[in-house]
């Protein structure tokens, strides 16, 4: 049995635009490994639903709504970024 999440509304169902957490039904997601990464922002710029956020100094995955697509990994040029099985824990560095 699934269990329920409690969404934000912007607004009130059927008045308006609301969130929705989109990144749940992925089956991969993409691991930066900060160390490899170059900061070029390649990953940012491909990015169709604009999950990957430059922060100060280094780039981060919003996995609220990560598809899961491997755009990011594709484009990446350093290899810092790879895809792996959704919830898997182990991430060996290559």
């Amino acid at each position: 049995m699934m269990e329920s999440k409690e969404k934000e509304y912007i607004t009130s169902v059927g008045e308006g635009i609301y969130s929705i957490n989109t990144g749940d039904w992925r089956i991969n997601e993409p691991v930066l490994d900060q160390e490899k990464c170059k900061k070029c922002g390649l990953c940012f710029l491909y990015c169709p639903v604009f999950c990957i956020e430059k922060k100060d100094d280094y780039y981060e995955i919003n996995y609220d709504y990560c598809k899961g697509c491997g755009i990011c990994a594709r484009e990446c040029k350093s290899g810092a970024i790879k895809m792996v099985e959704k919830g898997s824990s182990s991430y060996a560095k290559n």
